[in-house]
């Protein structure tokens, strides 16, 4: 990072900004269950923001090529609409704080998501946080997802920079080795699971919210 100037800065959605991802765990094994499947933590950790195209044979590797995935998928999303409708959802500590100060200083902004657009806009509607960002790039928007480099590659074409100009900020491993191939400087903002061996070498800086990374663009914007 020594000389590198920060102009831009992409953000992941679910479990970053808004804590969906509890949800995302509680409703994938409470649909799976409702089609006769016993879906454990890890397999939900294992799916965490990857592309249908590759969660679908991951699924599948679990639980057998008979498994009902795009059946299950449609009842995890009925149950999470639900709550939502119900009861929403909690922002992320420090976000405002974090997008305030990278407005305030110029940052380019935009969002890197693997959730479709509508649900995207909808939740980024529901914390008023859409005004923020310069561009809004989805799961439903790009030939290859996560945890390949498309959405980042073109996340940062949206805001005029190259991805080395850009912050990547995530949560899951899966994003964070598409931020790193991408080749932005991955922040993880841990949520469901901590960073391991793997994720560990492809991460620029881990902090515990995201208020705490304004620290790290001091002396690079």
């Amino acid at each position: 990072m020594n000389g590198i100037i920060i102009k831009g800065a992409v953000f992941d959605m679910d479990g970053l900004m808004i804590d969906t991802e509890k949800l995302y765990l509680k409703y994938w094994k409470q649909a799976a269950a409702d089609f006769g499947y016993k879906m454990e933590d890890e397999h939900v950790f294992a799916i965490r923001s990857l592309a249908r195209k590759y969660s679908i044979p991951k699924l599948k590797g679990f639980f057998g090529e008979d498994f009902p995935t795009e059946e299950v998928r449609a009842r995890r999303t009925e149950l999470i609409n639900d709550h939502v409708e119900k009861y929403g959802f909690e922002v992320k500590k420090g976000l405002f704080e974090l997008l305030s100060y990278l407005k305030s200083n110029g940052i380019k902004l935009a969002v890197a998501t693997a959730t479709q657009r509508d649900r995207t806009l909808l939740y980024l509607s529901k914390i008023n946080a859409v005004s923020y960002f310069d561009a809004i790039i989805c799961g439903d928007m790009v030939t290859n997802g996560k945890p390949e480099p498309d959405i980042y590659i073109t996340a940062a074409e949206k805001l005029g920079l190259a991805p080395q100009e850009c912050v990547a900020y995530e949560d899951s491993p899966n994003g964070i080795k598409s931020a790193y191939s991408a080749g932005c400087h991955a922040i993880m903002i841990p949520d469901m699971t901590e960073p391991d061996d793997e994720i560990i070498p492809l991460i620029s800086a881990v902090y515990e919210s995201l208020d705490k990374s304004i620290n790290f663009f001091e002396g690079r914007i």
